[in-house]
């Protein structure tokens, strides 16, 4: 797939504020810098669409690109940041399963892992979670470029054998860098797959 065209829309704190519209939508989250705005920025080849940011949390809303006119990526708050209030991290949560559970558009949500760390338990909670709740998604293991390439293969077959232990089927999942464009090809030709068979 071409990307032609990327415009951000807008950012909304909540689901309920979000396009009306009925086209398809990707979203991306992850735990806070993790690189979701990098592999935002990758995928369209825009610099700066999604705004980055070295300080963790710094996305606060739902926040929409169109791409060529016809589906969205969301770029969703990351979780698992800690050192914000109790106040502000129950808003973040609400936001965060508001738009997981509500959203009818959802049309595949992408949760970012770090290649470099071992299984987390914030993020094996998290897929739990969106398993119990039956929510489309795919994994995207980042940063591979930080990784010997003799040690991506091993450290991705140790993930998926933590979450065989609980899960029968895997989920689909991509090896990206957003400095190399890794797996960005495979990336946007899932999402067009996806987007032809809707």
């Amino acid at each position: 797939m071409k990307i032609t065209s990327a415009t951000y829309i807008g950012s909304k704190p909540s689901v309920t504020q979000c396009p009306k519209d009925n086209r398809p939508e990707y979203a991306f989250i992850g735990r806070s810098n993790v690189g979701k705005s990098s592999l935002i920025n990758a995928l369209t080849e825009r610099r700066k669409l999604a705004l980055t940011s070295s300080t963790p949390g710094k996305t606060m809303c739902i926040n929409h690109f169109l791409i060529n006119d016809s589906w969205y990526i969301v770029d969703l708050p990351g979780y698992g940041y800690a050192q914000r209030g109790k106040k502000a991290m129950d808003q973040l949560k609400n936001m965060i399963s508001g738009y997981v559970l509500q959203r009818e558009q959802l049309t595949c949500l992408f949760v970012l892992i770090d290649i470099r760390h071992d299984p987390q338990k914030v993020d094996l909670a998290f897929l739990h979670f969106l398993g119990s709740n039956g929510v489309p998604f795919a994994i995207v293991f980042t940063k591979a470029d930080k990784l010997q390439p003799s040690k991506v293969k091993p450290t991705i077959e140790k993930y998926l054998d933590t979450l065989h232990e609980e899960w029968e089927e895997l989920p689909p999942h991509f090896v990206t860098s957003a400095t190399s464009k890794q797996g960005r090809e495979e990336l946007l030709d899932y999402i067009d797959d996806v987007n032809k068979s809707l």
